[in-house]
């Protein structure tokens, strides 16, 4: 069961805003996603992100305080703080946390958990909606060859979120903790206990995804991956699933690797979300970050507002309508799930009205 949406989308339930969609108005965004990091204490096997090259950049604190105020009068309902390092390594990360759920904007994180420490966790927790922990192995070993780091980072890992889950549960705050696993040869064989280990400590699910190469990477080592053999895992991590926890084994996403083509001839979604940069880069689409055809502004020169309405990201949208290929696009695109579902909305069947 994937309560959570995982491996579909939510767009469905902001009818209002893909209604002004359709009939033409100009939108802002409902989700973004920020690095406030370029730097990264880990260098995952499969980065796909490794052309930036973890330069160590930071966002300015003050900046983002007063660009994440303005964001949210502009109708922006929730940001996932990871990108291209790790988000954690920004020194005011607590700050930023606190201010963005105290503006009305919802807060979510993806890390790998190595500084999810107990300061931050005390002081921030409670504003988080989910943290999802990016965790490539069950055991030190596996986990040390993916993430190209010290085992002890697994321990660690594991430390931190049985505080958090003890913290949680004393508070009784409403934060969802979660693992995901990059289905990979090497860890293929630790889903299982990956899936009990999360279970029995308390976690509230496992995503198991698949890769995504990402066309710009340095890492080609998985470009190729074909997911059919890992299929059978499906049935071996059902019976983990209970009220409380679930494996979302993301088996509609593996099986688009051997599509031949999407339902869609056009990208549909990028007035519904953006990625900013570590640098303060707005880009239209994580999959095109160092392609200035994508680059709508920057907010250490801009406000959101001018840089959403500005020249670079019209002509950005009229480049998208007129010349980009989805066929070229990154196999499972963040965006895949609701460009078919835009696409749809924009190209109904016959006999839409026998509901």
């Amino acid at each position: 069961m994937d309560k959570f949406k995982i491996d579909s989308h939510k767009l469905i339930y902001h009818v209002a805003r893909v209604n002004d969609w359709l009939e033409g108005k100009s939108i802002y965004p409902i989700y973004l996603e920020i690095a406030t990091s370029g730097a990264c204490n880990h260098r995952c096997a499969y980065c796909a992100l490794d052309f930036l090259e973890y330069q160590p950049r930071f966002l300015d604190s003050n900046l983002l305080v007063d660009r994440l105020s303005e964001m949210a009068a502009l109708g922006i309902k929730s940001v996932m703080y990871a990108g291209e390092g790790e988000p954690l390594l920004h020194k005011d990360m607590t700050l930023i946390i606190n201010h963005t759920k105290k503006v009305g904007i919802d807060v979510a994180i993806t890390t790998n958990g190595v500084l999810l420490q107990e300061g931050l966790l005390d002081s921030a927790l409670a504003q988080i909606s989910w943290i999802k922990i990016s965790i490539n192995g069950a055991t030190e070993a596996t986990y040390a060859k993916i993430h190209q780091t010290h085992p002890e980072d697994f321990k660690r890992v594991m430390h931190n979120l049985a505080y958090a889950l003890r913290l949680r549960k004393t508070k009784g705050y409403q934060c969802v903790l979660g693992f995901q696993l990059l289905l990979l040869p090497e860890n293929s064989h630790e889903v299982v206990l990956l899936a009990k280990k999360a279970r029995d400590m308390g976690m509230d699910y496992l995503v198991v995804k698949p890769y995504s190469h990402h066309p710009f990477s340095k890492t080609t080592k998985y470009k190729n991956i074909r997911y059919e053999k890992y299929l059978h895992l499906v049935d071996k991590l059902k019976p983990f699933n209970n009220d409380r926890f679930n494996v979302i084994f993301r088996i509609h996403a593996m099986q688009k690797w051997d599509e031949a083509k999407r339902n869609y001839k056009q990208c549909l979604a990028l007035p519904f979300w953006s990625y900013i940069d570590a640098g303060g880069n707005v880009w239209a689409c994580s999959a095109y970050l160092g392609d200035q055809r994508f680059l709508y502004g920057n907010i250490n020169k801009h406000t959101f507002k001018e840089i959403w309405e500005g020249p670079r990201r019209k002509r950005t949208l009229k480049l998208v309508e007129t010349k980009l290929d989805t066929q070229d696009c990154r196999v499972n695109c963040r965006m895949d799930e609701i460009n078919r579902y835009l696409w749809e909305l924009k190209h109904p069947p016959e006999h839409v009205n026998f509901i």
